[in-house]
């Protein structure tokens, strides 16, 4: 028998998903922006600059996926036998969307004759990877029809006005990260050119999250009495507040000429955002139905994954912070200098 524990593991598990899913999205987030961008840079120098600044770091970002993707499976496994089925056919595009970018990396340097077919390819596997992930996001925000201990929905579920929404607002937040890690990462035309685009999906990306944020609370009454109840209003008001402040921030910077506040910046508005999320159904796991307490795995089980995690996560920090203090500084279309 295992010894009471004052540590709710739930909540940990939930933590650790957390965790796990932003660190992806600010990882990778940046890199399929750099992807959305392409058709805006010029081909030649300007694309093989961008592409070399994301080349050492790119392919590791998934890691922080799986073990997204697995923690849910192992901690929850209810909510994964629900949410999985509701959100197969965007999951299956994300996943080919990944692939085929993947594909797309390699063969632009390996078949050079074929160049710009494979810059078509990678944009549009970017495209379609980062506009799944943002359907899936409202898709589940907005609520899963659960029956019994699994979803009962139908297959065109997901698509609705408002999953499109978050799907184009996470699109065009991706192309933000991507167009300041560029200001951050080169020189010259490469850089002028992000630069430009950073202003514009400055604007595009303040603009969705104010359009999602509006509309978010209408999805659930119990989302709205989570962000207007008094007195945790007190404390939810502060997120558009920081917003605010923020974005202000954020276009002061580009306009000094800032290398690296304006992503930072961009880092930290993406955090408010996840915070947001996090007000509108935390402690719901499948949002409206299934708390993260009816979801969990037996207390053994997620003591044991914990262990594992605890020696993993901090492994897989430790190369993924080494790798991209290797390989600081600027770039230009033949490396790193």
């Amino acid at each position: 028998m295992l010894p009471s524990m004052d540590v709710d593991l739930s909540v940990v598990w939930a933590f650790v998903i957390a965790f796990a899913v932003f660190a992806y999205v600010v990882m990778d987030g940046f890199d399929l922006g750099v992807g959305l961008l392409f058709p805006g840079l010029r081909p030649g120098e300007e694309r093989d600059t961008a592409m070399n600044s994301i080349a050492p770091v790119w392919d590791g970002n998934e890691t922080w996926l799986i073990l997204g993707g697995g923690g849910l499976f192992a901690a929850f496994p209810l909510a994964y036998a629900i949410i999985l089925p509701a959100l197969y056919a965007p999951i299956i595009a994300m996943l080919l969307g990944l692939i085929f970018r993947g594909v797309a990396f390699e063969f632009r340097w390996r078949d050079p004759g074929h160049r710009a077919a494979w810059d078509v390819a990678f944009t549009g596997g970017s495209l379609v990877a980062a506009l799944a992930q943002g359907i899936t996001l409202g898709a589940l925000l907005q609520g899963i029809t659960v029956a019994g201990r699994g979803y009962g929905g139908g297959w065109w579920d997901w698509l609705t006005p408002f999953s499109l929404l978050t799907g184009v607002s996470l699109v065009v937040g991706y192309a933000l990260l991507g167009a300041t890690w560029l200001v951050m990462r080169t020189e010259g035309t490469t850089r002028i050119h992000a630069r430009r685009m950073a202003f514009r999906f400055g604007i595009a990306t303040i603009a969705c999250i104010g359009l999602v944020s509006a509309a978010t609370p209408f999805l659930n009454p119990t989302y709205a009495g989570r962000w207007f109840a008094w007195p945790s209003v007190l404390m939810t008001a502060q997120v558009p507040l920081l917003v605010v402040v923020g974005s202000a921030l954020f276009f002061r910077a580009l306009a000094r000429d800032a290398e690296r506040a304006p992503f930072l910046l961009a880092l930290g508005l993406f955090a408010l955002s996840y915070v947001g999320l996090g007000v509108s159904i935390f402690p719901d796991i499948v949002p409206g139905r299934v708390t993260i307490w009816e979801a969990a795995s037996p207390p053994a089980s997620q003591i044991f994954m914990l262990v594992g995690a605890s020696v993993l996560i901090p492994v897989i920090l430790a190369y993924t912070v080494y790798a991209y203090w290797v390989f600081r500084g600027k770039v230009g279309a033949e490396g790193y200098h």
